[in-house]
């Protein structure tokens, strides 16, 4: 029996949320609803839906700013529908890792129709849980928390956006290019010491765990894999 897709809608407004639900409950999805960035961000971590449809002007903060977020944990389609229509916009949402942009106001028939394709494109890329453990480390994505034996570890804008590829990559081998292209920029392609300070300021940060090596081990004239 075909599992039935979960979407869920993020939207301040009721009227909108309602006519989608009734367009997507039609077409036989299960429907989630939130209000704001925060309850999005939390139905994600713990509903982990197929895909998402996405406002921009939400009560609490900015829907691209909700999108960088999840993008370091969530890797399901997600369709931005929103009333601006500049191409600006447009371009920032799909660079920041949304699927889709539809402009307010839509055709129903064309949603579902973009729905059916974002999801069938999809090709099983699971979800990374949020919350990972590694051995005194808790590492929570979606709050941007990383704790040891319980206390908190700081980190730097750059050393958490360099964890969070690592965790997201785990068991992958990931050159030196690929992680500063990632991380610093195509600008910063060459500037190989910029990984090596990181990483070795990770590894300060974090520890390594009791009778393991790091957990980021380093392969000699490549780059870095993230053993977990």
């Amino acid at each position: 029996m075909e599992t039935i897709a979960r979407i869920l809608i993020i939207d301040d407004e009721h009227a909108i949320r309602k006519l989608l639900e009734i367009a997507l409950e039609s077409s036989h999805y299960n429907v989630l609803m939130a209000a704001t960035v925060g309850e999005g961000k939390t139905m994600i971590a713990t509903q982990q839906p197929d895909l998402v449809l996405l406002d921009l002007g939400l009560p609490d903060g900015d829907g691209q700013d909700l999108l960088v977020r999840i993008r370091e944990w969530y890797f399901k389609p997600v369709i931005v529908l929103s009333a601006r229509s500049e191409e600006s916009e447009i371009i920032l949402a799909l660079d920041h890792g949304a699927n889709d942009y539809l402009t307010k106001p839509f055709r129903s028939g064309e949603l579902l129709a973009r729905i059916r394709s974002a999801l069938r494109l999809n090709d099983a890329e699971s979800t990374v849980d949020p919350k990972r453990s590694y051995g005194n480390l808790l590492i929570d994505l979606s709050l941007r928390t990383v704790k040891r034996d319980g206390e908190e570890v700081k980190l730097t804008s750059t050393e958490y956006a360099l964890l969070s590829l690592f965790i997201k990559n785990e068991g992958k081998v990931l050159t030196h290019q690929f992680i500063l292209r990632e991380v610093w920029g195509p600008a910063y392609i060459g500037h190989a010491e910029y990984p090596r300070v990181f990483v070795a300021q990770l590894r300060k940060k974090l520890g390594n765990q009791p009778n393991q090596p790091s957990l980021i081990r380093t392969e000699s004239g490549i780059g870095y894999r993230f053993t977990g």
